[in-house]
């Protein structure tokens, strides 16, 4: 991977170097790497996450490479740049018509996409459900045994390549038509409700205590959320302004499902 991440650097440098044959190669192999789940993006890190962003500069230089072609599925045509992902029944991954996958996403065994898509370098983890109408946008990081209800929104960050991206950790619950860009991260186990948007400038203000605590970009691990207001005066008088209210904490349970129901009857939460 050194070697890979050598060539790659230096064409990123020097566009010129695109025609040779050793930058194609070790564009290409990297792009396979991450099509194997090989290697990835962003990965655990001690200090939280670690982004490889000479993964990402492949990526980017892995479009100039391609050449449009037509592809036909049935009475379905395609024209694109990026070939689909193929051969699922030996990755044990269930893909429902109408979803897609882009060559160059990693799914991990037991993942189920219903009709839904998954775009290049994202990666997504064991047994995770994508629901219906729900989007993975270019190089988000989804974890194991993760929920995306349908119409759920998961933005793609390629640039700046030193941006970290959407990042859904293991256990986490994202409800429907939630959308989520910038590079926010969602804790462990998290629960969004139903309607959430989070962006890098959205606040998330947990008022389960006496004292708000507020953040930005992050949702702590285990937090369940739902969509709230805040009054923001402008020239023209005082509006509510979306934010994102952490209204309690899930259990702690062995049994995640488990876990997970009584935190939506708990706190009512519309997923």
């Amino acid at each position: 991977m050194e070697e890979l991440k050598k060539v790659i650097e230096a064409a990123w440098e020097n566009r010129s170097l695109l025609a040779e044959d050793l930058t194609i190669r070790a564009i290409e192999a990297t792009i396979e790497a991450l099509d194997k789940g090989r290697v990835r993006v962003a990965e655990p890190h001690a200090d939280g996450w670690k982004v490889n962003d000479w993964i990402k500069k492949a990526v980017i230089l892995y479009f100039p490479l391609r050449k449009m072609e037509t592809m036909e599925v049935g009475m379905f045509e395609f024209h694109d740049k990026i070939p689909l992902k193929r051969d699922f029944a030996s990755q044990q991954v269930r893909v429902v018509p109408h979803a897609i996958a882009r060559y160059g996403a990693f799914l991990d065994r037991g993942v189920v996409l219903m009709p839904s898509y998954v775009n290049i370098g994202a990666h997504i983890g064991k047994n995770t459900m994508v629901d219906t109408w729900a989007t993975v946008g270019s190089c988000a990081q989804i974890g194991n045994e993760v929920h995306l209800s349908g119409g759920v929104g998961i933005g793609g960050v390629l640039e700046p390549v030193q941006a970290a991206p959407v990042i859904i950790e293991d256990n986490a619950f994202i409800g429907s038509r939630c959308i989520v860009v910038e590079g926010v991260r969602v804790g462990r186990a998290a629960v969004l409700g139903a309607n959430v948007v989070l962006t890098q400038s959205t606040r998330i203000i947990d008022v389960s205590e006496k004292e708000a605590v507020e953040y930005k970009g992050y949702v702590p691990p285990g937090s369940v959320v739902i969509p709230g207001t805040f009054p923001k005066k402008f020239p023209a008088g005082e509006y509510q302004v979306s934010c994102a209210l952490i209204i309690g904490k899930r259990k702690a349970s062995t049994d995640m499902k488990t876990s997970l129901n009584e935190a939506l009857r708990e706190f009512n939460v519309d997923v």
